[in-house]
């Protein structure tokens, strides 16, 4: 699953990757419901936490 993607995604590449506008993703980020941390001012998103996170809404894991 997504093995096009880095280990580590940016906003752009994840709402790429979930088909979602900036605003959800940043939502999804900043409530905590994905994964992910910021350096300096720029999310990184790691691969493995938008996986989980699919899994946890899709009620697979």
């Amino acid at each position: 699953m997504f093995e096009q993607y880095n280990d580590i995604l940016t906003v752009d590449e994840l709402c790429e990757a979930l088909m979602i506008g900036k605003n959800a993703a940043y939502t999804l980020l900043s409530s905590g419901q994905l994964k992910a941390f910021r350096y300096n001012r720029v999310w990184k998103v790691p691969k493995q936490s938008v996986i989980e996170y699919i899994m946890q809404q899709s009620k697979l894991a």
